[in-house]
């Protein structure tokens, strides 16, 4: 692969920008008004990264009523999923997972080439997906079935470095579920590698994030809290409220003494009263 930055599409827009960008996340009062589906998409990407979970579903649901296009009907079903995900409902995040795969599956249709997300990218949402949700409900033979499927529809020499990341995301998150510390920190490296080439700060920074995670589950507990730290800095600065809860509630588990960790499950607290009031409510331990 080439060494040079990869570029979002051939022809971007603003509000692709601000979706996979340096771009602080705004609110949907802040945002340019969505002009197409695929503006609408990435207004929930937008929101989704800041947390706005009740305006992002919003956004998806306009989607859904302005196109009939089956790339886009099913990214919006896996960002619908991711949304669920990230506040722990798994089994409700693999319907909508599954509702993205049954709608980009089964047909050929490529989307829009180079100026937008095709049909490979929507095929590769629903199966990393997909595969999280095994993992969130503990299916990792599942997980990791979905996993090498993904990676089949991928082609190492093509600069897709949304998909490429996403896959290394949930392959770290499935190794670290299984106790393999070092295969995690293995694609959480890949992860920052390919991010760091692409546009979008989101997307480093979760990277970094889930390396800090690596680092301690290997038992590197000071390195893990020195790069915990920074990603929680890049957090607040870029308002990624999702991160920056994920981010406190992995400092609370590794920080050096008592009060160190004390405050940052504070700081996790005050994220999930904001999220919630943003429209997400976090899955109740036990909860179906």
């Amino acid at each position: 692969m080439s060494a040079s930055p990869i570029p979002i599409y051939s022809e971007s827009t603003p509000l692709a920008a601000a979706a996979f960008g340096d771009r602080r996340a705004l609110g949907a009062a802040e945002l340019p008004v969505p002009r197409s589906a695929l503006d609408s998409w990435h207004r929930a990407v937008i929101l989704g990264g800041g947390g706005h979970y009740a305006a992002a579903r919003a956004e998806l649901r306009l989607l859904r009523s302005r196109t009939t296009d089956p790339v886009l009907l099913s990214l919006a079903a896996s960002t619908e999923g991711s949304l669920s995900r990230q506040l722990g409902w798994h089994a409700r995040a693999a319907v909508a997972d599954g509702r993205a795969a049954a709608l980009i599956l089964p047909t050929r249709a490529e989307g829009r080439s180079g100026v937008g997300p095709d049909r490979t990218d929507a095929v590769c949402d629903a199966l990393t997906g997909l595969a999280a949700d095994a993992l969130g409900t503990g299916r990792l033979t599942l997980a990791t079935h979905l996993l090498w499927r993904s990676h089949d529809g991928l082609d190492p020499e093509q600069l897709r470095w949304r998909p490429w990341v996403r896959w290394h995301w949930v392959s770290a998150e499935t190794a670290l579920a299984s106790g393999r510390a070092d295969p995690a920190r293995t694609h959480a490296e890949a992860a920052v590698e390919l991010a760091e080439r692409g546009p979008s700060i989101r997307h480093r920074i979760k990277s970094r994030l889930l390396v800090a995670a690596a680092a301690a589950a290997g038992g590197d507990a000071e390195h893990a809290r020195v790069l915990a730290e920074a990603v929680a800095a890049e957090c607040r600065e870029y308002g990624l409220l999702p991160l920056r809860w994920a981010c406190a509630m992995l400092r609370a588990g590794v920080s050096a003494d008592a009060a160190a960790a004390t405050a940052a499950g504070t700081e996790a607290a005050e994220c999930a009263a904001a999220i919630a009031r943003r429209g997400g409510r976090f899955r109740p331990a036990g909860a179906a």
